[in-house]
């Protein structure tokens, strides 16, 4: 593809999408209307460069995205279930932690917790089922197979709740707008239903292929004692993180070639619990969305030519 990359989020009632220079989210209004707040992103030299290291890269885009990620989903909360003219009464019942930590350190401590939380509880559960299952091998697979029950079985749990359950259909239309936009497609309601509600680059795809990574690279590093199992299963995240990452990358890379597309399958097959069809009125507010944020993207490239 000769267009530019463009990754979204679905939040409480609405899509955020993020692209070079901006982010934008629009969310429905218990009114009907639709609103929407944007950020800026700065450029940072730093981080910049260690974007371009492979399996580094992947770290850096997870921190970034759990931190600007944060900032729009609390906005979304604060305004879905608020009058318009309300909102400062619910400001003020924002909780303690966010305003001393801030949005976007919440949302990386969020992501850093559950991912432990993630990886210890399955090697943990394997660990007892050492009896049965007393070899390396056999306690690995056993571990990814409680790993891959407690991500079936959370999604589709919190799916579901109603609030939940709307939330993985905005979900589905950030995937449709992506999809129809990079096939080319008007940006209508019309055109946009038709498009397909899953895609390669989603970040439940990410989410399995760190169960399938974590398999191999875990044969590498001893199971015993448990432990040592326990300290090399964290040690291993950032590394776990930065090769799905990168997988995730080249999947979507090859999912126009015959035959090898089907290596991005399994992500596909787990985006049908975390995506949901949306109805016309959900795929409105992710093309209000997109479409602000390209025009934001538009302002910001116009302004950089001038000077």
């Amino acid at each position: 593809m000769d267009k530019p990359l463009y990754g979204g989020q679905a939040v409480v009632e609405g899509v955020m999408f993020a692209g070079k220079t901006h982010s934008v989210t629009a969310v429905r209004r218990n009114d009907g209307t639709i609103e929407y707040f944007s950020l800026p992103r700065r450029a940072n030299p730093t981080l910049a460069a260690f974007k371009k290291i492979p399996f580094v890269r992947g770290i850096i885009a997870l921190i970034e995205a759990s931190a600007n990620g944060a900032k729009h989903l609390q906005f979304a909360s604060e305004r879905y279930e608020v009058a318009p003219g309300e909102e400062q009464a619910d400001e003020e019942r924002s909780s303690k932690l966010t305003l001393i930590l801030g949005a976007a350190a919440i949302g990386v401590l969020s992501f850093l917790f559950a991912k432990t939380i993630f990886t210890l509880i399955p090697a943990l559960a394997a660990a007892l089922f050492k009896p049965l299952v007393p070899g390396k091998t056999g306690q690995i697979l056993l571990e990814g197979i409680f790993k891959l029950a407690l991500l079936l079985g959370y999604i589709y749990f919190i799916s579901l709740t109603p609030l939940v359950k709307r939330v993985f259909q905005y979900h589905g239309a950030e995937h449709k707008v992506i999809n129809a936009y990079e096939a080319g497609w008007p940006l209508t309601v019309e055109h946009v239903q038709r498009a397909s509600r899953l895609h390669y680059r989603c970040g439940s795809s990410f989410i399995l292929f760190t169960v399938i990574v974590g398999l191999f690279l875990y044969l590498f590093v001893p199971t015993d004692p448990l432990w040592l199992r326990m300290v090399n299963r964290l040690a291993l995240i950032p590394v776990v993180l930065g090769v799905s990452f990168e997988v995730l990358q080249f999947t979507n890379k090859l999912r126009d070639v015959p035959l090898l597309r089907w290596l991005g399958y399994p992500g596909l097959w787990l985006q049908r619990l975390t995506t949901k069809e949306p109805d016309d009125d959900q795929v409105e507010v992710a093309i209000a969305s997109f479409q602000r944020l390209l025009h934001l993207e538009a302002e910001a490239e116009a302004k950089k030519a001038v000077q």
